[in-house]
């Protein structure tokens, strides 16, 4: 096992407009697929992959044994009340609204009006932002006027009463219909709320509607062509970062404190982070993946994006927990958010890779060093690590997520291979071109990759790095409306995400500032098994650091209306 860090920077061609579409129907014309799959392969580093001597057994999927993850929960809202959160930020935090619902400031029925008129004002233009792609409004007011009334008989459900929620189109949800990002799905409503979203229901969240994302989550940098490309609150001329584009916009320009999202690779941390605000994705199985569509079984989750960290808990707390619809969530530990409020990190230790946490550009990570110093002198101490073999970890976490999504979509390959936008059949002709054997040693990957972060995580408390080694890249001229090809790009996106999903490990990203041109920068961190209420007290801290900025596409539905 050697200890030299093997990432590398790929220098692969970028293809857009003819010679994308041109391509596209190569790889998938049997007489020229052959060769040009072989090429891709050889690219993405396929033959290094199968070329590895591994004597581990495969595991498909990443399970952690139950252990202590700190004193139950219990009642959200009686967590809710005993907590004060200490962020300063210019969104509408869940707080926000409980409180100004309590004075009678202002109802859900005059926020659900405002949040829907601050959506529409944001896809006008030329500019349009596109985080929603499916809203119905009578739905939305009929949730404001129960939880309206539910306030007026002083019967609220909890903290998320009446407080705006959005939820990638890539879980169900009643009354609308799940497309995961394509023109040909959705086509009718889903019988039944996702776990997640019965969860966010049954707490009383206004549910506005469901959120653009990457088409089936087959990249990270939201660009769909068949609903528009999610654009950046902070710079309309920047990607959001995907798949769970959208949610992060919405967000981000305040049209909610919450969102769900999904994450196979990155996607709810990548956009999180492009969009500067936080995005927990929790220990595998810790949320339930019911209602979710089935694209990466065995490295996808569920969780929250939100404004602040404490909307991050609250959320979390929510929407986490066994689920008898799926059993990958039973046998956990209990849910716990012990220690959030705790402002000292005094006897943690950051484990730092730092030739992993310098490959970033470098006003990135000047931006993660300062927030590093910032957390030491909350208490924390930082140590460093070395992590081994992560080009084989990120070769196997690929082929996995590709191989997964391929295998979902094929009933539908045949009838609407060419439905699909050119990005992603370029991407799911290489997918069907590995073998039961590349999924094998992927799997075997994985199990040596577990023991390796596991290793390192008995030693420190957790790993930081940057959340994506750049920040939110321009939105090219030339790749709209129908998409781009460049897998150098995307390598450099996701970076520093691919490990929590293949180990099945939590990690968090959260705002620590922003570059010369006002794009905001993320760090990570990633914990242990169950040890997301640590992540979230981590990214509470970081807070108190980092003076949050207005995106460019901003409202806050508890002001006054201009």
């Amino acid at each position: 096992m050697s200890d030299t860090y093997d990432l590398e920077s790929l220098e692969l061609p970028r293809l857009v407009g003819l010679p994308l579409k041109l391509f596209a129907e190569a790889v998938e014309n049997p007489v020229t697929a052959k060769a040009l799959l072989g090429t891709l392969q050889k690219n993405a580093g396929v033959d290094k992959l199968r070329a590895l001597e591994i004597d581990e057994p495969p595991t498909y999927y990443p399970l952690h044994p139950s252990s202590d993850a700190g004193e139950p929960l219990g009642d959200v809202g009686a967590w809710f009340e005993s907590t004060r959160s200490k962020a300063s930020v210019p969104f509408a935090t869940v707080r926000d609204y409980a409180e100004a619902y309590r004075r009678g400031d202002i109802t859900p029925e005059e926020v659900a009006e405002r949040v829907l008129q601050a959506i529409d004002d944001s896809d006008r233009g030329d500019k349009p932002l596109r985080a929603f792609i499916a809203i119905d409004r009578d739905d939305v007011m009929r949730q404001a006027r129960e939880s309206a009334k539910r306030f007026a008989e002083g019967k609220p459900l909890g903290p998320l009463d009446g407080v705006p929620v959005a939820v990638k189109d890539e879980v169900d949800m009643v009354p609308y219909g799940t497309t995961v990002g394509t023109k040909f799905l959705g086509k009718e409503p889903a019988r039944e709320d996702a776990t997640v979203v019965a969860r966010m229901r049954a707490a009383g969240a206004l549910l506005l509607g469901k959120t653009n994302m990457h088409e089936i989550g087959i990249s990270v940098t939201g660009l769909n062509p068949h609903h528009g490309v999610a654009r950046n609150p902070y710079d309309p001329d920047h990607f959001t970062g995907g798949s769970s584009s959208g949610s992060a916009a919405a967000v981000a320009a305040g049209f909610c404190p919450v969102a769900i999202g999904a994450d196979g690779g990155g996607s709810i941390r990548i956009p999180s982070s492009f969009c500067g605000v936080v995005g927990l994705k929790g220990t595998f199985g810790r949320v339930s993946g019911f209602g979710a569509a089935p694209l990466d079984w065995t490295v996808g989750h569920l969780g929250p994006i939100a404004a602040t960290a404490e909307d991050a808990a609250i959320a979390y707390a929510v929407m986490a927990g066994p689920d008898p619809k799926d059993p990958l969530s039973l046998q956990h530990p209990d849910v716990s958010l012990q220690g959030f409020d705790d402002l000292s990190l005094k006897g943690l230790k950051l484990g730092i890779y730092m030739p992993w946490f310098e490959h970033a550009e470098s006003e990135t990570v000047a931006t993660c060093k300062a927030a590093l110093e910032d957390l030491q002198s909350a208490g924390a101490e930082v140590v460093e690590i070395t992590i081994p073999e992560l080009d084989p970890a990120r070769l196997a976490h690929a082929l996995i997520i590709l191989s997964e999504m391929a295998s979902a979509m094929d009933r539908y390959y045949k009838e609407h291979r060419r439905d699909f936008g050119l990005e992603a059949r370029v991407s799911l002709a290489l997918a069907r071109s590995f073998t039961a054997r590349d999924y094998v040693q992927s799997q075997r990957v994985r199990t040596r990759s577990m023991r390796i972060f596991m290793d390192v995580l008995s030693k420190v408390d957790v790993i930081v790095t940057p959340t994506t080694a750049l920040p939110a890249p321009e939105i090219p001229v030339d790749a709209l409306p129908d998409g781009e090809s460049d897998l150098s790009k995307v390598t450099e996106i996701m970076r520093f995400a691919f490990p929590a999903n293949l180990t099945g490990l939590p990690a968090i990203t959260f705002p620590v500032g922003y570059t010369g041109e006002g794009l905001p920068v993320g760090l990570q961190a990633m914990g242990r098994p169950w040890s997301e209420a640590l992540l979230l007290r981590i990214a509470h801290v970081a807070e108190q650091f980092v003076e949050r900025r207005r995106p460019a596409v901003f409202t806050n539905p508890l002001e006054a209306m201009e």
